[in-house]
């Protein structure tokens, strides 16, 4: 039983480990917006 409770400890210490990553990296470091342009071959725009 004890070494249950040992893995279950490790496991929740890296699951929280990992969680504090992630939510880390999603509240400080927001990406910056910009525009994407791209263009799309084989496509002709009629003009009225």
């Amino acid at each position: 039983m004890p070494s249950l409770v040992r893995f279950l400890v490790i496991a929740g210490v890296l699951i929280g480990i990992v969680y504090a990553t992630f939510y880390t990296l999603a509240v400080f470091f927001e990406p910056e917006p910009k525009e994407v342009t791209k263009q799309i071959y084989g496509i002709e725009l009629q003009q009225p």
